[in-house]
This record gives C-alpha cells, structure tokens and sequence, in this order.
C-alpha cells in the first residue's frame, strides 16, 4: 500500500513537472497485457510517453537508471498497442521522469529510442 501511494505521489509529481513545462495530460496508467504506461502526455502535436521513476537515494545509479532495456522494450510493446487504438498516430516520444529522494524532478527527454 505505501509502494502505491508513493508512486501515485511521484507521478503526480512527475505531471504537475511536466505541465509546468507546457505538455498536456491524456492518460495516467494506462495498462495492457504487456504492462503500463505511467503518463500519457501532449507536447504540440507529438505524443509522448512518459515512464516515471522513484528511488529513496542514488544509489546504483538512481531512478533513471533503473529503466533498463527489459524495462524500455516492454514500455515499447506497451505504447505499440496504445497506438494501435488510435485512428491517426502522431509522432512519439519517450520520457522518463527521474526523482531521487526529495529533489526536483529530472526530467530527461527522448530518453530512449522510440517505435523504430
């Protein structure tokens, strides 16, 4: 329950950061088969996905680091089927939101490559 309701926190966190920053809110945990997409946001006419991560301290590398290729590959397959659900696909990108312990928000964007 407290692992939940901190990751409710951080990614209400990561989508106040993000909207600071202009980008829009479309979904929040969007799930299928293959897993879950933490945001779905809109900066102009691109799409983006966000995946957001905490960890208590930086330690083996921090929140970014955790998002290893397994993680990125299954944010991939995630995102395929969410667009397979739209009738004209935008261009995409992939974010992730990195908060370690209580600093601002490391907001890294194109983290990843996206559905080459």
């Amino acid at each position: 329950m407290l692992k939940s309701l901190l990751g409710k926190s951080a990614e209400a966190r990561a989508e106040a950061h993000l909207a600071a920053h202009g980008l829009k809110p479309v979904t929040r945990n969007w799930r299928c088969r293959f897993g879950e997409i933490d945001l779905v946001m809109q900066d102009g006419a691109t799409l983006v996905f966000v995946e957001v991560r905490l960890r208590r301290n930086a330690d083996y590398g921090g929140a970014a680091a955790s998002v290893t290729p397994a993680k990125q590959k299954k944010l991939l397959a995630t995102a395929r089927l969410y667009l397979a659900g739209l009738a004209n696909v935008p261009p995409c990108r992939f974010d992730v939101v990195a908060l370690d312990g209580n600093t601002v928000a490391d907001w890294i964007r194109n983290a990843f490559d996206d559905m080459g």
